[in-house]
């Protein structure tokens, strides 16, 4: 049998014996650094991979938060903005208040003229309320863009009221709602969206004033206002119609009936003729008329007259020969209440008085409920910015999961690598140490 001798060189042994015991210190200082800092990804060279998959997902994260400090700020402004429309509907309603007491059938025109001032006051308070701003100084109900005060009026002219911007409402995104609220929407009107029409009655023959007579309307109702025919002409305003009553004839029981004729300042309109039935002196008659536009919208109403006898007998006619009932499209809410307070403190019996407040009414009652509209819309907004925080939070919550699992470290994990690899680490040391210490001198005397 042959005996094999191999000869091991010392430095040779020594140096590979360094290597090793370096690996193994250096493996135990990353296991320390991964305890110390929580992450099983320190470097990117660590894990290319999961270094790049983590980056990414903090990347993210800080968009979202930058997302949802701008909800923030667009919420904050949707608050304020539907407080702004609560205001605002609170007004309105004790406007409305106003014009209904205003009313009554036992005031004078003192009363009434005190009851107009009431109403001017909370107009000067709406006016203040609807051109509102937010901390950065622009308008709470700007729409798509608008001056620094939004609703522009009273003007000389018509339209007497403008909303001085660019109407309709911001889409909301995925991650952001609309700041601002259509402040066109809540308090203009718009013939072909609303239908908005007033009534003014008035006679210019002297010898039927319309003092002392009881001659009014109802409200004009639309029907299908978005065929009402525009008027194209630049700087166009809205045409207007005219009911004016004529000849009448009288019956030898003091009835009569007049005639009527329905025109408009819109050329392609065909002028309506009619006939009342018979009126009775001392009972009120409801006379309806209706016509209807080029377009294709019919505008009705009805006249509520009462012709009655004077101290001598003789017939007092309402309607009369001249009396005259003005259709016109109202341009605003505030166009409603100017009316108001106009009529209401001219009014000198309550039958004239009965015809504003009539108008009033109808026409504050559709500005409040397109104020109402708006104002749910507002709500809306902000549920929906919750929404989109909860979602955020969610996203949030996911990509930091993700983030983790790439780069973080599992703790019992680096523990149990980080005793084993000490382990391992005294062992070699001592084991270097024990062979350092022998040599043939040793055994030599």
């Amino acid at each position: 049998m042959a005996d094999n001798f191999f000869r091991v060189g010392t430095a040779n042994m020594y140096d590979s014996a360094m290597q090793n015991l370096s690996a193994r210190q250096k493996s135990l200082v990353d296991l320390q650094e991964n305890l110390t800092s929580g992450k099983r990804v320190v470097r990117p060279s660590d894990d290319p991979v999961a270094a790049a998959q983590a980056e990414r997902a903090m990347t993210r994260i800080a968009r979202i938060q930058a997302e949802q400090r701008q909800l923030e700020i667009q919420k904050g402004n949707v608050t304020q903005a539907e407080s702004t429309l609560g205001d605002a509907v609170g007004l309105v309603q004790e406007i409305r208040q106003a014009v209904v007491a205003a009313g009554g059938g036992t005031l004078t025109p003192a009363d009434r003229r005190t009851y107009a001032m009431q109403i001017q006051s909370l107009q000067d308070q709406l006016k203040d309320v609807i051109n509102r701003k937010d901390v950065n100084g622009m308008p709470l109900l700007g729409s798509l863009g608008s001056a620094l005060a939004p609703f522009v009026g009273p003007l000389p002219g018509a339209p007497d009221y403008l909303f001085s911007g660019l109407p309709g409402q911001d889409a909301s995104q995925g991650t952001a709602v609309a700041s601002q609220m259509d402040g066109h929407a809540a308090l203009m009107f718009d013939p072909q969206r609303d239908g908005i029409y007033g009534a003014a009655v008035s006679n210019a023959n002297p010898l039927y004033p319309l003092n002392g007579r009881q001659f009014n309307t109802s409200a004009v109702s639309v029907d299908h206002p978005e065929k009402i025919a525009p008027n194209t002409a630049p700087g166009g305003q809205p045409y207007t119609y005219r009911v004016v009553f004529g000849a009448t004839t009288v019956n030898t029981d003091g009835s009569y009936s007049i005639a009527y004729q329905v025109t408009s300042t819109n050329p392609a309109f065909t002028a309506v003729n009619g006939t009342t039935a018979t009126l009775t002196p001392d009972r009120t008659a409801d006379i309806p008329i209706n016509f209807t536009d080029p377009g294709g919208a019919n505008l009705s109403f009805d006249v509520k007259a009462t012709p009655t006898r004077d101290s001598s007998g003789t017939v007092v006619l309402s309607p009369a020969p001249g009396d005259t009932v003005d259709i016109s499209a109202t341009a605003s809410l505030m166009s409603s209440i100017d009316d108001a307070i106009a009529g209401i403190g001219s009014a000198s019996n309550s039958s004239n008085a009965n015809q504003y407040v009539g108008q009033a009414l109808s026409q504050i009652d559709a500005g409040l409920q397109r104020l109402q509209n708006v104002r749910s819309y507002a709500g809306e907004l902000l549920n929906r910015a919750d929404r989109i925080s909860g979602d955020q939070d969610n996203r949030s919550l996911q990509l930091e999961a993700d983030r983790s699992r790439a780069e973080d470290l599992d703790m019992v994990k680096g523990i149990s690598d980080f005793q084993n690899a000490n382990v391992g680490y005294d062992a070699a040391l001592k084991s270097y140490a024990q062979v350092q210490r022998l040599s043939l001198f040793n055994y030599i005397n």
